[in-house]
């Protein structure tokens, strides 16, 4: 008899190891999703840039950011590992305040230390970015625009933010140089909430460097 009981007890712990792979396979798809997203939109609007819409590549970013960093705008760290970020800045461009604004769309994703992208918040977003480029080589940049999040809308995870809206708010700022005109090396932050439209909105920060190369 207390063979028959340890047997279903055993077996009984099989189902919840199944839902836990089930639970991973979940995010993996978000993110597998997230990443397409971005993808397809930037196809498409290359696309429309070869058959001559008007709109083209004026530079690409990649970058290495630290990812949920503490005591900025956010103001504190649930998440971890680190962000791997790459944009597409757009011409044509509009003159404004001795800079010049033009689109921007990019995509950030995180992974963590055993390099699984499913158990930290990734994004997509897409915005105006406002450049003033100094003749002496130095550049500064500020944005707005929006972002899509594959995290936590509520506080159900003590690793994860509470982030309240799946579509938040995206302000990025970026300062660095340029060298042989069509290559830079910048400091960027960027910061996502929902701007307290929710009561919800724990904040995301991410900080750290990228190179670029514009045409």
């Amino acid at each position: 008899m207390r063979r028959a009981g340890r047997f279903p007890g055993a077996n009984a712990a099989l189902p919840q190891a199944s839902e836990v792979e089930s639970a991973k396979h979940v995010h993996m798809k978000r993110f597998i999703g997230l990443a397409l997203t971005s993808a397809i939109a930037l196809s498409a609007i290359a696309n429309q840039s070869l058959a001559g819409g008007g709109i083209s590549v004026h530079e690409y970013k990649f970058g290495v950011l630290a990812h949920d960093v503490p005591d900025l705008w956010s103001g504190f760290r649930r998440e971890s590992g680190m962000a791997f970020n790459a944009e597409a800045i757009f011409s044509p461009s509009v003159a404004f305040m001795h800079g010049t604004i033009r689109p921007a769309a990019g995509v950030t994703l995180t992974m963590q230390h055993d390099g699984s992208f499913d158990t930290s918040t990734s994004k997509v977003y897409a915005g105006a970015r406002w450049v003033y480029d100094s003749p002496r080589g130095w550049f500064a940049g500020i944005g707005l625009g929006a972002a899509l999040h594959n995290g936590k809308l509520n506080l159900v995870d003590a690793d994860r933010k509470a982030l309240g809206s799946r579509v938040l708010f995206h302000i990025p700022f970026e300062v660095g140089v340029r060298f042989h005109y069509n290559h830079s090396l910048s400091l960027y932050f960027d910061h996502v909430s929902n701007a307290g439209t929710r009561s919800a909105n724990e904040g995301l920060d991410t900080l750290g460097l990228r190179y670029g190369f514009r045409y």
